[in-house]
């Protein structure tokens, strides 16, 4: 018989908010930061984090949705941005490790999914450093400024 794995889950708060939820399994970190508005975790985000766990077997995993801050209806699941720390992706180039995220979420990218940051590191990479990046701004298709007329 396996041993029972435990499973924790801790409400991260900052600022009196709740901005996500920690749950360690077996040593593993996996962070989700969702909207500081609902702390909810909505069905496309749990299928991520599910078939990232599955493919990569990630010592870290943080998933932060973002589509509240682009032109999409509240509680939508279009964009997103995921750090992910895997020993799969030692002696991969970036874009070998993208390919991998890419595979593993296939299904999401064709569908639900418009936008998928990627961060592919290394155990030892993420130990120097340890964050996830964040977005520039959304400047909203018919709201852009950059360069244009």
């Amino acid at each position: 018989m396996g041993a029972a794995v435990a499973k924790t889950e801790c409400k991260l708060m900052l600022s009196g908010q709740l901005v996500g939820s920690l749950f360690s399994m077996a040593g593993r970190v996996c962070v989700s930061r969702g909207s500081a508005r609902s702390g909810a975790i909505g069905p496309v985000e749990a299928a991520i984090r599910t078939k990232l766990e599955q493919a990569l077997n990630p010592d870290v995993l943080e998933l932060r949705n973002e589509s509240g801050g682009h032109a999409v209806p509240p509680g939508s699941e279009t964009h997103f941005r995921v750090a992910v720390v895997s020993s799969r992706f030692e002696g991969l180039s970036p874009l070998q490790r993208h390919r991998l995220v890419h595979a593993a979420l296939s299904e999401e990218l064709a569908g639900p999914v418009h936008a998928l940051a990627i961060q592919a590191r290394t155990p030892a990479q993420w130990r120097e450093n340890p964050q996830l990046d964040t977005s520039p701004p959304c400047l909203g298709g018919s709201k852009k400024t950059r360069g244009t007329p």
